[in-house]
């Protein structure tokens, strides 16, 4: 009886260890501490020397790819409901790109970790919502204060709940679905649809 009474509390364990969420972690001061599992998570897009700015990217630094990451739990939220729930996480991670190695001859693919950026939805701690933090590899990071130009940009052009759901091919269908499109996503994408006789 014993083994099986063992087995039992194992199988009652599990439940528990799988509903373990993945949620923001803070120190006693308020600073993130970066998840170390988030390459685990659900991955949503690469985007390869993308920039906000009017210059080209490759004038102003290396080629560059960019990985975006967000915790499942709110994956699968997002998925049944076209929005972000609280605590949703998402984690940008940016790589140098080289054309130059093994048997490569053409195309690139990606190296260093040169930065990361959390986008982290905590209703209670922000008065926005969301904050941005920029990790410097393990060590706990704060929040960049909401002054910073990510903060309106994201306002201004994201196509959901402040996020750049429009980078992301699995969710903008979902999205649209669902009718969480932000009305300024919406007006901007109006703007930029094809004129007859200009060529775009």
């Amino acid at each position: 009886m014993k083994p099986l009474m063992q087995v039992a509390c194992l199988v009652a364990l599990l439940p528990c260890a799988a509903a373990t969420a993945q949620t923001p972690d803070y120190t006693a001061d308020g600073r993130l501490i970066p998840p170390n599992d988030y390459r685990e998570w659900i991955f949503l897009s690469s985007g390869l020397d993308m920039s906000y700015l009017l210059l080209p990217p490759n004038l102003l630094r290396d080629s560059m790819f960019g990985n975006v990451f967000v915790n499942p739990e709110a994956y699968r939220v997002f998925v049944k409901t076209g929005a972000w729930p609280d605590k949703t996480m998402f984690v940008a991670e940016h790589r140098l790109a080289s054309g130059k190695g093994s048997i490569n001859r053409y195309g690139k693919f990606q190296t260093d970790i040169i930065a990361l950026e959390i986008h982290v939805k905590d209703e209670a701690r922000n008065p926005g919502k969301w904050a941005f933090f920029a990790p410097k590899g393990v060590e706990p990071a704060e929040k960049i204060p909401e002054t910073a130009a990510c903060y309106s940009c994201h306002a201004q052009h994201a196509a959901v709940d402040t996020t750049f759901v429009q980078f992301y091919p699995t969710l903008l269908g979902i999205a649209k679905a669902k009718g969480t499109l932000s009305p300024a996503y919406l007006k901007e994408e109006q703007s930029t649809v094809a004129t007859p006789g200009t060529g775009r």
